[in-house]
């Protein structure tokens, strides 16, 4: 297996839900973990646990996804793991959309994880080893009504991803694509925490558990996809 103790990893929406889960998970593997979010104040909180580095960033903004790696790499001289988590969604009849909402939903699912990862694959291919995770979903294997926007957002990750995967490889470096299904987070402007969501959803500590499988594979080994669904949600 491999040893996550002084990895460092960036953890993009980190702020609450999949991306807190994962940051604290990582932490407490020994990883120095680098939290981004656009909210400030929830990332101090997080970090004060994690004891790493907490970084207010918009992810679809490439000036800010390159501040986030060279800071990385000024605060700790490296850089081994980039968990990009980040993601918006909202669920409408395709006519119903304004063109404002596809940019936002495609500039934070698709144009942050193509800027970090940008940002980040130079460093990885020259030191020969690395790990980028991509969160997306499950819906980046199958539609579904009210879910044109988001889902189109999330099979252009997947694609993204995937294409990725190919180019690093021969570098040494790992792509790995988790698709959750219904997950008890924040999302579309819910919260967690509902009777029903607690019995039928997975929890993101779950998904959490699920980057740290990947993440701690063998370095012979890279798991490309990973699909996991609460036992009572139908594929």
């Amino acid at each position: 297996m491999t040893d996550l103790t002084d990895k460092v990893a960036i953890v993009t929406g980190a702020s609450r839900g999949i991306g807190r889960a994962t940051a604290l998970l990582l932490a407490m593997q020994g990883a120095r973990v680098v939290a981004v979010a656009r909210t400030a104040e929830e990332l101090e909180e997080l970090n004060a646990k994690t004891q790493g580095l907490a970084i207010p960033a918009d992810v679809a903004d490439e000036a800010d996804a390159e501040l986030v790696v060279a800071e990385t790499l000024s605060r700790f001289g490296r850089l081994d793991i980039l968990v990009c988590n980040a993601g918006v969604g909202s669920f409408n009849l395709l006519e119903n959309f304004e063109a404002a909402e596809w940019d936002r939903i495609f500039d934070v699912n698709v144009k942050g994880t193509f800027l970090m990862c940008k940002a980040i694959v130079p460093h990885l291919k020259a030191q020969g080893h690395g790990h980028i995770v991509g969160i997306a979903s499950d819906v980046s294997k199958r539609t579904f009504e009210h879910g044109t926007v988001y889902g189109a957002s999330k099979y252009a990750q997947d694609a993204l991803l995937g294409s990725l995967r190919k180019e690093v490889r021969p570098f040494g470096v790992k792509v790995s694509t988790i698709y959750p299904g219904m997950v008890d987070t924040y999302f579309n402007e819910s919260k967690p925490g509902s009777t029903e969501a607690e019995k039928t959803h997975l929890k993101p500590s779950d998904v959490a558990q699920a980057v740290r499988y990947v993440l701690e594979a063998p370095a012979h080994v890279v798991v490309d996809e990973l699909m996991l669904h609460p036992l009572t949600q139908e594929w």
